[in-house]
């Protein structure tokens, strides 16, 4: 299915409430696996509901990965999954999004190079840290009292005393997770180099 030549800007997905996914590019019915094509291909499209024209491009894309993850094609860890749902409703939420795009961006660069590369174990392993550089230096940006490292705030405080900002503590406990994460995903990589 070809898109038509000439259209500019995102391809509309329409859904209909009975489930079907219509593409107006093509005008034809697709299926989720024909959008997770098209996000491989770069190809921007919006999923709108038939009736209301209300946004669902989230719903739906969160639904491709869920597809995946339960055909045994996970590509998201359990831990990593389970932190994820940690952070909704909290403080870091906020700030989790704009983390994770520049993560993702950075390391589908990376990936790029990864290809070329004779040793991409290595290539892997300096981008993790650079993100963990990355991490860290945002988290300085939105916690000027926590030193990167560390597991609270800089100054030690009384057990008996309340904490004096609840939301850093709460950013700096996730920040100590995501360094023992990197630290274990830089062991893992370290011991697959030395199995080449």
């Amino acid at each position: 299915m070809a898109r038509q030549s000439g259209s500019v800007g995102p391809i509309i997905i329409k859904k209909y409430a009975n489930r079907r996914l219509y593409d107006t590019s093509t005008s034809s019915y697709v299926t989720l696996e024909h959008l997770s094509d098209l996000v491989r291909e770069g190809q921007d499209f919006e999923v709108r509901d038939a009736k209301s024209g209300e946004d669902l491009t989230r719903q739906v894309l969160t639904q491709i990965i869920f597809e995946h993850e339960t055909k045994g094609q996970g590509a998201l860890p359990l831990n990593f999954l389970r932190q994820l749902i940690g952070f909704y409703g909290g403080g870091a939420q906020a700030y989790l999004p704009s983390f994770l795009e520049m993560s993702m961006n950075s390391f589908s660069q990376a990936q790029k190079e990864w290809r070329k590369a004779a040793n991409p174990m290595s290539m892997f392993e300096a981008q993790t840290r650079r993100n963990m550089a990355m991490f860290e230096q945002a988290m300085k940006m939105f916690m000027p009292g926590v030193a990167p490292g560390s597991t609270g705030p800089a100054e030690p405080r009384n057990a008996s005393q309340p904490p004096s900002n609840p939301f850093m503590e709460y950013q700096a406990e996730a920040l100590a997770a995501m360094q023992e994460q990197m630290e274990a995903i830089q062991k893992q990589l370290a011991d697959l180099s030395r199995k080449e």
